[in-house]
């Protein structure tokens, strides 16, 4: 039963298509269609380009930032499973500065806005947490504005405060960085951070601060000893410039003398980047009294008059007391010097015995001064201890008797000159060991680089503007094509369909004017666009035709 239906429908709307009032309306549907399609394709190519918003935000950002768009009044659009926001390229800044007074997007961490919704009342553990998650999301907000840092967290570890030193821990702080594709930290930048990280939390040494970067690297490394840090990027950036400076100088100062392109220089420095001190206490040699200064002097004297010693055989006469002494009666005979110790002049009464031996003891101290020079001395770090210069001169050009340009080599004298002027910009130091080698030699010819630049047609500017003009065009043919294929000759049969039923208004009348017309053949024009003539309007309404050719069979004409 229904494909029976459908196979009576089939031949009605075919029957109705083939009746004027069907024709027009299947020719005014399908004028519809053909100005609906040219207008999805005006608009299609007036679709603005649209450009990347935002991209890898949180939820809760995200639903926040769509809400401000439509607030704006803002096309928007998502891409890459909802990761990214999209918004026509004329309104990404402007979007973008309006949505960031309103604090979008926010981030996965909050700052010390948290502080302000305080309620009454709440615990001290509550509000001791409510700051450590203020303090992280400040720390992390401050990492982020590096520029090859997309996303921080940050995770700090707060002892309590405690009354007994040895139950004092300090801080310690966890940085998890997610870094750009194809970004990467120096040491010195990871240093920084971790510095930073330290400056901000009371107590918090450096070396308690581990960073980790988003493919689980750990960038921050405190296993090296202290003074052992080696070679960092700074020390080899200064001994590169070092170098690059003395070759430099170099090429300046003897340049004017074999020209431009002729002469090149490489320079090599062994710097001594370690730190040491030395002491040293030095004593002089002994030097003479008269030329000594003296410090201290101590004298000390001491004398004993006493008479002489007992002498004399033991016994009872040397155990008894001296007798009395008596006053001499006569001068002693050593008056008239003819007299000796020990005797007397014959017919002298008494004699006058030896005055007894004096003992005297003498004790001298003197204390110099003793030479001492004590010397500190502490050598920096970068000092140069030994420098390596090659130079390589070009011949020098000259011109012969015939004008002819030659290359000659360098004589003896101005080689001479040319190695003074070296030693010289290079600070030559022969205690220091330092080496320099000076070369004369013809430069191997220079093939200038070609650059190939690219066609006009292949620059990413022409590309670009091709594409444009491309589309637009192609736009521009597909609406004239549909408008002068489809959509005019539609217009013209529904146009020369309504006439011509305004002018036959019904079978009769046609029937009347055909059989009183004059023969086809009689027109002047010829048989062949007669014959069109008849088979267009058969082919246009052959209903009239055959009732026209029916109304002539049967009035016999």
């Amino acid at each position: 039963m229904p494909v029976a239906g459908e196979r009576a429908i089939a031949p009605g709307i075919m029957n109705f298509a083939q009746t004027p009032g069907g024709r027009n309306i299947f020719l005014m549907l399908g004028a519809a269609a053909v100005v609906a399609v040219m207008a999805g394709i005006w608009m299609w190519g007036q679709q603005p380009d649209y450009r990347v918003l935002f991209s890898n935000y949180s939820d809760k950002d995200g639903g926040a930032i769509v809400a401000s768009l439509q607030q704006m009044n803002v096309p928007y659009k998502f891409t890459e499973g909802g990761g990214t926001i999209l918004v026509p390229a004329n309104q990404v800044y402007d979007a973008r500065l309006r949505l960031a007074a309103q604090g979008l997007p926010k981030g996965g961490g909050v700052g010390f806005e948290l502080m302000e919704n305080q309620k009454l009342g709440v615990s001290q553990f509550l509000e001791q947490v409510n700051f450590q998650r203020a303090l992280e999301g400040e720390m992390a907000r401050s990492i982020q504005s590096i520029a090859a840092v997309q996303a921080a967290r940050v995770h700090f570890a707060l002892p309590k405060a405690s009354v007994f030193v040895r139950d004092q821990q300090k801080p310690t702080a966890s940085v998890l960085l997610n870094l750009y594709p194809g970004r990467t930290l120096d040491a010195q930048q990871v240093s920084a951070i971790v510095h930073l990280v330290a400056s901000s939390v009371p107590d918090l040494p450096a070396k308690n601060v581990t960073i980790v970067d988003q493919n689980g690297n750990l960038l921050s490394s405190s296993d090296k000893p202290a003074g052992a840090a080696g070679l960092d990027p700074s020390q080899l950036k200064y001994v590169q410039e070092l170098q690059q400076n003395i070759a430099r100088r170099i090429e300046s100062i003897i340049t004017p003398i074999v020209g431009p392109n002729n002469v090149h220089a490489e320079a090599t420095a062994d710097v001594d980047f370690s730190h040491s001190e030395q002491a040293a206490e030095t004593y002089k040699p002994n030097q003479t009294p008269s030329s000594a200064a003296i410090r201290s002097q101590q004298s000390s004297e001491s004398q004993n008059a006493s008479g002489g010693t007992p002498s004399g055989v033991p016994g009872a006469l040397t155990n008894q007391p001296p007798p009395n002494a008596t006053a001499p009666i006569t001068a002693p005979a050593a008056a008239s010097g003819n007299a000796t110790p020990g005797n007397t002049a014959p017919g002298n009464a008494a004699s006058v015995p030896a005055a007894p031996a004096a003992n005297v003891q003498k004790d001298t101290t003197v204390n110099y001064e003793v030479d001492k020079t004590i010397r500190y001395v502490q050598q920096p770090m970068g000092g140069l201890k030994r420098l390596s210069v090659a130079v390589v001169v070009n011949y020098k050009r000259e011109a012969d008797k015939t004008g002819k340009m030659t290359m000659r080599p360098l004589t003896d004298a101005e080689k001479s000159q040319i190695t003074d002027l070296v030693k010289e910009a290079m600070g030559f130091s022969k205690e220091r060991g330092d080496s320099l080698d000076v070369v004369n030699s013809p430069f191997a010819g220079m093939e200038k680089e070609v650059i190939v630049e690219l066609p006009s047609w292949k620059k990413p500017e022409t590309l670009e503007m091709v594409k444009e003009v491309g589309k637009y065009l192609i736009l521009g043919v597909v609406l004239i094509y549909l408008f002068f294929a489809v959509l005019k000759p539609m217009l013209s049969k529904l146009a020369s369909g309504v006439g011509l039923r305004s002018a036959l208004p019904n079978h009769s009348d046609a029937v009347v004017q055909l059989s009183h017309a004059e023969p086809m053949g009689s027109q002047p024009r010829g048989y062949q666009e007669n014959l069109e003539a008849a088979k267009q309007l058969a082919r246009q309404d052959p209903k009239m035709v055959a009732n026209v050719v029916k109304n002539w069979v049967d009035g016999n004409e």
